[in-house]
């Protein structure tokens, strides 16, 4: 093909009215982040063809970084299904000037998982047995279910952004279909909200009944322990943090304002006090776990938190750092204007959830239950970590392609009008 041919059809590939940084620029930055998704891939058939022995996972972490990795970055989309939920069924219709954002982050956060998912099962050609041998007594059951229906909503309300794109949109049948699309989106943003409550809220109660690891253990209402509904909580508060985050920091690369600042202000208000009904809640549950499930299992609370890797400096870190300020940042309007506390407050809401998951995941297994026990410390080996950095690899290169050809901004052009 002549190059000189490729910057024309890059043109004609990208949104009308708009400016995209030069081709080789673009390459370069493909080039870099595809090198980077190799290692992952690379690192992805080592543990597939060599076995589980290729990561630093033993006795007592059954499942550690991938599974942090995965359970985060289902919190973290968990914007996604709330912010659709916020447009379709509440109806706050200024959300949808920042709606195909979301759906774009929840669908790589998802997708990554899976992904995840599919390294940690070890034999992933095997894989199909959770839902054709399944085990109805298992939550992780349920999750696996709702966790890939729920990509699957968001596989079809993405299809509609690419069939948007400037050239596909001229054939007729896909400009039909990517409309007639967005007239129903509204039945599938109930289904995913319905879908995400009990897979995000399984997610938490897999550690909320684990009666030998009283670290994770809660007592709850009739079969549901509180961890069900605090994961829940959780991503609804944290998600459009991350999507605030990822839209923000997508403005100072690109250079450009891509939403107007009342939607930024809707969503981050919305977020904020959905953060500070979970950090209340989050405070009672753990003074409750502290004061009486603790010692009603022979425990005192200084136990959990005796290692310095593990110290208290962790729950402070998750509840006030990444709970109470972020949140009296957002509920407050000065907050939430300023550009800089806006910053502090979505990348600490961030770290908090980040940090739930985190000590919900490894500190549950680290922490010594027999009195003959010492405290199980672990490292990721450098198969675990490619394979991690793997899915932040692919969300970048997607999110390059499809601010590029796509149209996710709907407001763009009217806030970089072309001179």
């Amino acid at each position: 093909m002549d190059s000189a041919l490729i910057p024309v059809m890059d043109d004609a590939l990208k949104p009308k009215g708009v400016q995209r940084c030069p081709i080789w620029q673009f390459a370069l930055w493909i080039c870099i982040f595809g090198a980077i998704l190799l290692w992952g891939v690379y690192a992805m058939f080592l543990c597939w063809f060599k076995g589980l022995n290729q990561t630093n996972m033993n006795d007592a972490y059954g499942f550690a970084l991938w599974i942090w990795a995965d359970l985060a970055v289902i919190a973290l989309g968990g914007g996604a299904f709330f912010t659709g939920f916020l447009r379709y069924i509440i109806g706050k219709d200024e959300l949808k000037n920042i709606i195909n954002y979301a759906v774009l982050i929840g669908f790589i956060c998802y997708s990554s998982a899976l992904l995840i998912l599919a390294i940690d099962v070890g034999q992933p050609l095997r894989a199909w047995f959770i839902f054709w041998h399944a085990n109805v007594h298992s939550m992780l059951t349920e999750v696996a279910f709702c966790l890939s229906c729920y990509f699957g909503v968001l596989t079809i309300e993405y299809i509609p952004l690419v069939l948007e794109n400037r050239q596909i949109d001229k054939v007729p049948f896909f400009h039909n279909l990517a409309h007639n699309m967005h007239e129903i989106m509204a039945i599938f943003a109930a289904t995913g909200a319905f879908l995400s409550f009990f897979h995000q809220g399984s997610l938490g109660g897999v550690a909320g009944v684990l009666f030998g690891r009283p670290f994770g253990y809660r007592e709850g209402v009739l079969i549901w322990p509180w961890t069900f509904f605090l994961f829940t909580w959780s991503a609804a508060a944290c998600g459009p943090c991350f999507t605030i985050m990822i839209t923000k920091l997508t403005e100072v690369i690109t250079g450009k304002k891509l939403v107007k600042q009342n939607v930024i202000d809707l969503l981050a208000k919305i977020s904020g006090w959905m953060l500070a009904s979970y950090i209340i809640a989050k405070i009672l549950d753990t003074v409750y776990w502290a004061t009486v499930t603790v010692p009603d299992m022979g425990y005192t609370l200084k136990h959990f938190y005796s290692n310095p890797v593990y110290g208290i400096w962790i729950l402070f870190l998750e509840i006030v750092l990444g709970g109470i300020l972020p949140a009296i940042i957002l509920i407050t309007k000065t907050g939430r204007n300023n550009n800089v506390t806006l910053w502090i407050a979505v990348v600490l809401a961030v770290i908090g959830v980040s940090v739930n998951r985190w000590v919900m995941v490894l500190q549950v297994m680290a922490v010594p239950i027999l009195p003959f026990e010492s405290w199980y410390l672990y490292l990721p080996s450098w198969q675990e970590t490619a394979t991690t950095i793997l899915p932040v690899a692919y969300g970048i290169l997607l999110v390059m392609l499809s601010y590029r050809y796509l149209p996710i901004f709907p407001q763009e052009r009217e806030l970089n009008p072309i001179d």
